[in-house]
C-alpha cells in the first residue's frame, strides 16, 4: 500500500489515560448502556437510529457486520469517520473513501455527538455509536450490546426472512458464547492491544504469553468444529473474526504481536476464510482504512509515519470448512 504524507495532528492523547503504573493497556468501560425493546423508551424502529463507525476499528466493525448479515442496511443508517484518529478525536470528512460528514448531527467531531448526548460527558471518545435520532442521545456505544441488539431487536426491519430468522446468539448456545466470548475479548480481542499499547516490557512479555497461548486454544477448538461454539456460526466467531482479520496486515507488525501469524496456524486461517466468505461480511473489510489507521494515526508506536506494503493475502482462497466438517 502506498503511502502518503502524515496528518499534522498529534495522536489521540486520551490513549495515554489507559496505561497503568506497570505500564499496562488499561481499557475503561463503554458509558453508554441503554437498550433497544419493545416496551421501552428506545423501541425498534426502520430509521431511528444510526450507527457512527470507524472502519479501521475491530469494535465498530462487529457491528457493521452484524447489521449487513441482518439486512439491516435500509434501516439504520451508518456514518463512517476518518480513518486517521488525531488530537481532537474521530472527526467526520468526505475526504477518504467511503467517509462522509455527519448529516445527522452536523457535527465536525464525534467527540461533539457525545456532548450533543451529554454536555458534561468527559470520558473517552469511542466507535461505534448507536444514535437515536427520536430523543437525539446516544442508547449505546458498547459494541458486545449494540450486536445483541441489532441481532434480535430489528427483526421486523430485516431485509428478508432468511435474515430476519437469523440468530447469531441462540439461548442454547448463549452460555457456552459467554464463556467463549470472556475469555478470547480479554486475551486475543484486547491482548493485541495489551502488546502494542504496553509501555514496559514486563507488560509487553506477559501480554504477548497471553495472547499467543489464547490462539493455541483457539486453534485446537477449531480443529475440531467449523466454529467456536460448534456447527453453527454465532456472534462469538464475528467478534473473534474481526481482530484475525487485522492481525497480519496490523498487529503482527505494528502491535509486535509476531511469534507467530494467523496464516501459521492452519485452522485459525482457514476460519478467518470460512467467515470473509460468509455472505454480508467481505463487504465491511477495508484494509485501506485498517491499515492506515493504526500506522499513521498511532506516532508513539511509528513516530515517522510510514505505511507497510503488505503482506499478500487471498482472503478468498477456499477454505474447505464446509465440507471438512460435514455431518
Amino acid at each position: 500500500m502506498a503511502s502518503q504524507e502524515p496528518k499534522k495532528q498529534k495522536v489521540d492523547s486520551s490513549w495515554g489515560t489507559d496505561i497503568s503504573k506497570k505500564g499496562e493497556f488499561k481499557r475503561k468501560p463503554s458509558a453508554f448502556r441503554n437498550w433497544i425493546t419493545a416496551d421501552g423508551p428506545f423501541q425498534p424502529a426502520a430509521g431511528r437510529y444510526h450507527l457512527y463507525v470507524s472502519l479501521a476499528c475491530p469494535w465498530a466493525h462487529r457491528t457493521l457486520i452484524v447489521r449487513s448479515m441482518k439486512g439491516l442496511a435500509g434501516a439504520i443508517g451508518v456514518t463512517v469517520v476518518d480513518w486517521f484518529l488525531g488530537d481532537k478525536g474521530w472527526s467526520f470528512t468526505d475526504k477518504q473513501p467511503k467517509t462522509s460528514l455527519d448529516t445527522i448531527n452536523n457535527c465536525n467531531f464525534l467527540r461533539e455527538v457525545y456532548q450533543k448526548a451529554n454536555p458534561e460527558y468527559s470520558g473517552r471518545i469511542t466507535v461505534p455509536v448507536l444514535w437515536d435520532k427520536k430523543l437525539n442521545t446516544i442508547v449505546n456505544n458498547e459494541s458486545s450490546e449494540i450486536i445483541r441488539m441489532l441481532n434480535k431487536e430489528f427483526n421486523e426491519c430485516a431485509g428478508s426472512e432468511e435474515q430476519r430468522n437469523l440468530d447469531l446468539c441462540p439461548e442454547s448456545l448463549l452460555g457456552k458464547i459467554d464463556e467463549v466470548n470472556s475469555w478470547i475479548y480479554e486475551l486475543i480481542n484486547n491482548g493485541v492491544y495489551k502488546c502494542g499499547f504496553a509501555r514496559s516490557q514486563e507488560a509487553y512479555d506477559d501480554a504477548a504469553q497471553k495472547l499467543f497461548a489464547a490462539l493455541d486454544r483457539v486453534e485446537d477448538i477449531l480443529s475440531k468444529s467449523r466454529y467456536l461454539c460448534g456447527d453453527q456460526l454465532t456472534e462469538a466467531d464475528i467478534r473473534l473474526f474481526t481482530t484475525l482479520i487485522r492481525f497480519d496486515t496490523v498487529y503482527v507488525h505494528h502491535f509486535k504481536c509476531n511469534k507467530k501469524r494467523i496464516v501459521d496456524y492452519p485452522n485459525l486461517w482457514g476460519f478467518t476464510r470460512d467467515i470473509y466468505q460468509t455472505p454480508g461480511v467481505k463487504e465491511t473489510v477495508d484494509q485501506e482504512h485498517i491499515q492506515k489507521h493504526y500506522q499513521l494515526s498511532h506516532t508513539s508506536i511509528n513516530p515517522l509515519s510510514i505505511v507497510a506494503i503488505g503482506p499478500d493475502l487471498d482472503f478468498d482462497a477456499p477454505h474447505g470448512r464446509d465440507t471438512q466438517f460435514q455431518k
